[in-house]
């Protein structure tokens, strides 16, 4: 009785025991592809590194090779305005992908990636590194204010130039009034001569005929007188 008893608890743990390992194999076959996804080993820059200045390319390491397929990796690295800092299409070699970079850029840079991993599987993922280069003191909005500051000037010459036109005008009429005063005066003085000039004549004409009226008078006075003689 007691023999049979214990040979049934033997098959109960054995059925429990085998349970258990399959459970365990179940749980662990799904598991197996997800470890054959490659992963991001590292980048230059590293995540959350500070660097001088925005590199030519940026680098990504991972665990395998990836697809080297036109359009299997993408890559899109934008400053904090959002300005897109790639150039051009990325390479793949082996494991390693390498995106070129133009531009300038200061503050946090921010990298998406999407790679195919050697199981075909698609990997996304996203770091982000800081740029320490200040070209914001190239202060483009600089140049607006002195475009302003010399298009200001610019009007005022205008302004000036209206009044200089008048001034001319009352210049050349200046000009022209000693002129007609002095044509005026010129006449004046001519017509005072001819005046002058008539009048004597006139009063030396009077002068010769009284002159001649006296003498004739003085001649007819004597002959009279013998006559009444």
């Amino acid at each position: 009785m007691s023999q049979g008893i214990h040979t049934a608890l033997s098959t109960r743990v054995a059925a429990l025991v085998a349970a258990v390992l399959a459970v365990a194999a179940l749980l662990l076959v799904p598991a197996s592809p997800a470890r054959a996804h490659d992963e991001l080993l590292g980048s230059s820059p590293a995540a959350d590194s500070t660097v001088d200045a925005l590199p030519t390319e940026l680098t990504l390491t991972f665990s395998g090779a990836i697809a080297t397929d036109a359009g299997a990796s993408e890559v899109a690295v934008t400053d904090a305005a959002g300005t897109s800092l790639t150039d051009g299409e990325p390479s793949v070699q082996d494991n390693v992908l390498t995106q070129p970079l133009s531009g300038e850029a200061s503050g946090e840079i921010t990298v998406l990636w999407k790679v195919v991993s050697s199981d075909g599987h698609p990997i996304s993922g996203e770091l982000s590194f800081t740029s320490a280069a200040a070209p914001a003191p190239t202060d483009t909005a600089s140049p607006a204010p002195s475009a302003s500051e010399t298009a200001e000037p610019t009007l005022e010459p205008t302004a000036t130039a209206s009044p200089t036109a008048p001034a001319g005008e009352d210049s050349s009429s200046a000009d022209v009034w000693p002129w007609v005063i002095g044509g005026l005066v010129l006449a004046a003085v001519v017509g005072a001569i001819v005046y002058l000039a008539t009048s004597r004549s006139r009063r030396e004409k009077a002068l010769a005929e009284n002159r001649e009226r006296a003498l004739g008078g003085g001649s007819g006075a004597d002959s009279d007188a013998p006559t009444g003689r």
